[in-house]
């Protein structure tokens, strides 16, 4: 056996129980100790829990029946690589530098999906925190449609209205966007990668396009939705994004807390007017959307 630095931070990834913080410190320890792949994976169960500081749940998995996992890894990275998608860690010099610049904990590991391209060109995204008003929705898809019209790349996801809202916007024109996800490639996508991400946008289009749209996920491919992962997403939505506005935030919720960050990033960023508080914002460096 001989496992690749990919394949082998692609097992850490897929790996349950070891997060971002962990891929990383294992991938550094090893690079730092000349210890190979095959030497980690050889190493004790006590090891893992005293020397990586690994989680009982990943040292586990990682000294189970190792014959047996190695083969399952083996067959997602096959039938991964088969469907077009690829695996980048923070560790890697290709990691989104948008996100290494403003995230303060940039995901770990990002599964990617379609027209990576996309990452390197003008992006921008509407957000709005959650049971926004009817006419907030109508300002997220005029904003939208105006990046879009005006040759930008609108980042969004797929399961809320704030975000659906925008999601579609691109589909009528043809345009690309980036979807960024709360789950698995599979949950969103169905096990082909074929699907459109939620039901309005199969009206425009039956099928997810890879050739013209990307998706991004930092969960592994058959993970459902848990826990925290929407502010994940939220994070990486506006992390993606090199402007970003904003139309309906809550106070001391998570659209605040991104605006907070995307500002000390040096983004531009753009508030509506019809938030109740907007001129802090507006102090704080931001940029009025009048209504």
């Amino acid at each position: 056996m001989n496992l690749s630095r990919r394949t082998f931070s692609f097992l850490l990834a897929m790996t349950p129980g070891l997060g971002g913080r962990s891929l990383i410190r294992v991938l550094t320890r090893n690079d730092l100790l000349s210890r190979s792949p095959e030497e980690f994976l050889a190493l004790s169960p006590e090891t893992y829990l005293e020397e990586y500081k690994l989680t009982k749940r990943a040292a586990e998995a990682l000294s189970g029946d190792r014959t047996a996992y190695l083969k399952s890894i083996f067959e997602m990275e096959r039938r991964l690589n088969g469907l077009g998608v690829s695996l980048v860690t923070s560790a890697d010099a290709h990691y989104p530098e948008l996100v290494d610049a403003m995230d303060p904990e940039p995901p770990a590991a990002l599964f990617l999906y379609g027209n990576a391209r996309l990452l390197d060109g003008r992006t921008f995204c509407v957000l709005s925190s959650r049971n926004s008003r009817p006419a907030d929705l109508d300002q997220i898809e005029q904003l939208t449609e105006q990046g879009v019209m005006a040759g930008e790349v609108v980042v969004t996801s797929h399961n809320k209205p704030e975000y659906q809202r925008s999601a579609v916007v691109p589909l009528r024109w043809g345009s690309p966007r980036i979807l960024c996800l709360d789950c698995g490639l599979f949950q969103a996508l169905g096990p082909d990668l074929k699907d459109e991400a939620f039901p309005t946008a199969r009206l425009w289009r039956y099928e997810f396009d890879a050739k013209t749209d990307l998706v991004v996920s930092p969960f592994r491919p058959e993970s459902h939705f848990v826990g925290e992962n929407n502010k994940v997403r939220d994070r990486l939505v506006a992390c993606l994004s090199r402007r970003l506005d904003f139309v309906n935030v809550a106070e001391g919720g998570n659209m605040a807390r991104l605006i907070r960050l995307a500002l000390k990033a040096g983004r531009p960023v753009r508030v509506s007017d019809r938030m109740i508080d907007y001129r802090s914002y507006v102090r704080a460096g931001a940029t009025t959307i009048e209504a």
